[in-house]
């Protein structure tokens, strides 16, 4: 038997049009690593709704499934890293969350959101008011191991270099579909190396009374 470090439990947030159940082979690799690894479903996930309302979806979950004092560490595919930063720069979760990994998320926007009149896609456009938001501040997540993994071959993040932040270590990786982020072993490796990381700052995650 594997003896493992601690570890902080893991949440993983789908994106547009997807399920819990995108993170399936991770979930397994994660868990047999000694992860624990935890996920939600979003409604709706098809793009109708505000990321802020996904965001809030987030914190409930947190806040039903986990003790006020137990930090965690977030992963968030493609529209759920976005959904992440909203709850991490606007709900309060810098102050617990620890680790951060995005997966081919638009960071600074993708033009394909331009192909669907959604809100929440909407939301996903270059320099949309939400995007100009979170990246008004988005120095605070300094304060995290925030790494943003990504493909120049992904045809849902153009440009896929809008995926990269300043403050994160960006990780490109030579996989060759958006969708295959989270089941290409490298992929899965590059999260697994990051959630093991060391953490920059062991006192930074203040428990919420």
């Amino acid at each position: 038997m594997k003896n493992f470090p601690q570890r902080n439990p893991v949440l993983l947030v789908h994106g547009l049009n997807d399920t819990n159940s995108i993170f399936q082979k991770m979930r397994n690799y994660l868990t047999q690593e000694g992860w624990s690894v935890y996920s939600l479903d979003m409604i709706p996930c098809n793009g109708d709704g505000r990321l802020q309302d996904l965001a809030q979806q987030v914190a409930e979950y947190i806040n039903v499934n986990f003790a006020p004092e137990q930090p965690l560490d977030l992963v968030g595919l493609s529209m759920g890293g976005i959904v992440s930063r909203y709850y991490l720069q606007r709900l309060g979760g810098i102050k617990r969350v620890q680790r951060f990994i995005t997966l081919g998320s638009p960071h600074n926007g993708t033009l394909l959101a331009y192909c669907s009149g959604r809100l929440g896609c909407v939301q996903m456009r270059l320099d949309s008011e939400l995007l100009q938001d979170l990246n008004s501040d988005a120095a605070m997540l300094e304060q995290l191991n925030f790494t943003s993994i990504w493909t120049p071959y992904d045809l849902m993040i153009v440009p896929a270099k809008s995926s990269e932040m300043s403050m994160a270590k960006n990780v490109q990786l030579p996989i060759l579909s958006h969708a295959w982020l989270t089941t290409d072993p490298k992929g899965i490796k590059a999260v697994a190396e990051a959630l093991a990381a060391p953490i920059k700052h062991p006192s930074q995650v203040i428990p919420r009374g």
